[in-house]
Order: structure tokens, then C-alpha cells, then sequence
């Protein structure tokens, strides 16, 4: 336990209470029906862009449709998201058939590798120690961790600020390396069958390019489309934890405050919602990850008042300023390496104060 904690012990969450409330209110029942036509409308779109790409053969008009296959590839992704979450279906085999087919085989991504990755997140959000999505890589969230970096690494720690969103373009092909590593482990479940819909990913992927395009168009097309998809990924689950601070151990100990204070959700309305799938609601989703996503926004007034009545922190901002949040915490970090200060003047993992 921290000093700070000592002296100023943290509110009481009265999570169970919390808990009751929204299951009261029905709020964590499923939503097939909001479900089915969100992943007609996701297939329907893909079709049509297929169609649309055999139609426009051989064609420059073929390659401006990559930024539309982008927005689709996304959204196929966010409602993948929403399945490993159970909540499309809640039987833990349907569920692994949902996400089998819209990650592996729409996606080319590994639904075991990601699922894994991405529960660790949600257990310990921020943590440097436990929670992959602050681990260091590409970027570096802790100043202590950038202390360690040297050569190539450290240049690009030290320009991470300026260099955030260009490496973003990047982010889906790292998905997909990180994946077929995965499948590479000893123990990894399901390895057969992960392996054999990503290889049919790539072959009906590169067979509708080449097929439909000259090898210029095609390599533009490729490019075009996972550079973006990278990016709307990328954008889309930055903003609800980078530049928020990292919970103390007694915060960490308590299930409603280790998801609330490190969690930011992001001002907008339905739109928003599409936009971001649902993670612009992020305090609702970490402390419900079951909940449907429509109910997100229903919960959302219920969850901050509980927490304002509690003098819990609740976290909201615009898309820009939860960006702006972001990057002024990776120049800091990049700030401390360079003035070779460790920790010292820094802040913890993702904070920014």
C-alpha cells in the first residue's frame, strides 16, 4: 500500500450494489436482435465491396474502394470484439464459432491470441505488469521501462509522440505476425483450425486481388487497406485508457475502482458509438464486459451517477482531447529518456498529470 493511500483511502465503490442495479434494469440480458442486423449490415457491405471490386476490374476506381474495405474491416472487428465478450451469444461454443469466422476468416486474426491478450487487459487494466497493451514494444508507457531502451529502439521512444499515429499504419499487419507467432506455441488451443481459416483468409484475400487487379493496383489496394485499417483500429482503442493513470494497489483490489480510474469514456452520441464500436463507452464496458453493447449508453448515466455520489472519478473527454491526453504522456516518456531521468519527474504507466 502506498503513502497515498494510507492517508487518503479510497471511496467506497458499493460495486455489489452497482451490480444490482443494472441487473435490475435488465441491462446485461442479450440483444440478438440488434446483433443479427448489425452483422447482416457487416457482411452485406463486405459483399457489396467485393461485388463492387470484380465489377471496377483491372480499374483505379477498384483501388479507391481499399478506404471503404478498411471502414468494413473494422466494423467486422468490433463486432468480433463484442463475441469473445459473449456478447452476440453467450455459449462458450458458439461464441469460439463466432469469432473463428468473423476474426480468422473474415480478418485474418487470431481469435485465441487476441482473446487472451485482450482478457489480460481487461483483468488489470494499466498495469505494467500484467496488462500486454502497456507493455513495452513499439511504444513505451513507463518511463522506467524507456530508461532501458538503446539504439533504434530508444529513437524511436524518444520521436514516439510524432511517430504515434503514422506507426499505427502498421498495426494490422503486427496483429496478424503476433497471431501466427501465437499459433506457434506449444499448448495453443484449437491450433489446426486457427491455422487453417487464416491461410484461407490470405488465399481468398490475395485471390480477389489478383483477380481483379494488375499487380500495381493490387500491391496499392493491399497497402491502402491494411495501412487504414491499421490506423481506424489503432484510433479506436487508444483513446479510452492511454494518458490515464495506473490504479494503486488498494484501488487495485477493489473491481469497481481497478476498472473506473484508468478508464475514460469519450463525449458523443449514436453515431460515436458505430464509429468506435461501443469503446467510447469504455468505463461501462470494463466494469460490464458482457453487456451488450446498445446497452452501454443505457448504463451510462446509472454508472456515473453511482460513481459521482461516491466521489469516484469518472473520466470523460472528446475523441481530440483523449488524443491530445494520449500523446502528451508519450512525449513525456520520450522527454525522461532523453534526459537519461529514469522516472524521476514521470509519471506512472499511461498518466498523465
Amino acid at each position: 500500500m502506498s503513502t497515498t493511500d494510507s492517508v487518503h483511502p479510497p471511496p467506497r465503490s458499493d460495486y455489489g450494489e452497482l451490480v444490482r442495479e443494472i441487473r435490475r434494469r435488465g441491462l446485461l440480458h442479450p440483444r440478438p436482435d440488434y446483433y443479427l442486423r448489425l452483422g447482416a449490415l457487416d457482411v452485406g457491405c463486405l459483399a457489396a465491396l467485393v461485388l463492387a471490386l470484380v465489377a471496377l476490374r483491372d480499374s483505379w476506381w477498384a483501388v479507391a474502394l481499399a478506404p471503404a474495405f478498411a471502414v468494413v474491416s473494422t466494423q467486422i472487428a468490433f463486432l468480433s470484439h463484442d463475441a469473445a465478450h459473449r456478447q452476440v451469444v453467450r455459449g462458450r461454443r458458439a461464441t469460439m464459432v463466432a469469432c473463428l469466422v468473423l476474426g480468422n476468416m473474415l480478418n485474418g486474426l487470431s481469435y485465441g491470441w487476441w482473446v487472451a491478450k485482450h482478457d489480460a487487459h481487461h483483468a488489470h487494466p494499466n498495469d505494467p505488469a500484467t496488462d500486454p497493451d502497456v507493455a513495452p514494444g513499439a511504444f513505451v508507457f513507463d518511463p522506467a521501462q524507456a530508461g532501458d531502451r538503446a539504439g533504434a529502439a530508444a529513437w524511436m521512444t524518444r520521436h514516439q509522440a510524432v511517430l504515434f499515429f503514422p506507426l499505427l499504419t502498421l498495426e494490422a499487419f503486427n496483429l496478424r505476425v503476433e497471431g501466427a507467432r501465437a499459433l506457434l506455441r506449444t499448448g495453443f488451443r484449437n491450433r489446426s483450425v486457427e491455422a487453417v481459416l487464416l491461410v484461407g483468409h490470405v488465399a481468398l484475400y490475395l485471390g480477389l486481388v489478383i483477380s481483379t487487379l494488375t499487380w500495381v493496383q493490387g500491391l496499392v489496394f493491399v497497402v491502402v487497406h491494411q495501412a487504414l485499417f491499421g490506423v481506424y483500429l489503432g484510433c479506436s482503442f487508444a483513446p479510452s485508457h492511454k494518458g490515464m493513470p495506473v490504479p494503486t494497489a488498494v484501488q487495485s483490489a477493489d473491481p469497481l475502482l481497478r476498472q473506473v480510474v484508468c478508464s475514460r469514456n469519450i463525449r458523443g452520441g449514436p453515431f460515436l458509438d458505430l464509429a468506435l464500436g461501443g469503446l467510447n463507452l469504455q468505463i461501462e464496458h470494463h466494469l460490464f464486459p458482457s453487456m451488450p453493447r446498445p446497452n452501454l449508453r443505457l448504463a451510462q448515466p446509472i454508472v456515473r451517477r453511482h460513481c459521482q455520489e461516491r466521489d469516484i472519478p469518472y473520466a470523460e473527454a472528446t475523441l481530440v482531447a483523449s488524443y491530445g491526453s494520449g500523446l502528451r504522456h508519450l512525449r513525456q516518456v520520450g522527454t525522461a529518456l532523453r534526459l537519461r531521468t529514469g522516472t524521476a519527474g514521470g509519471s506512472r504507466p499511461g498518466c498523465d498529470r
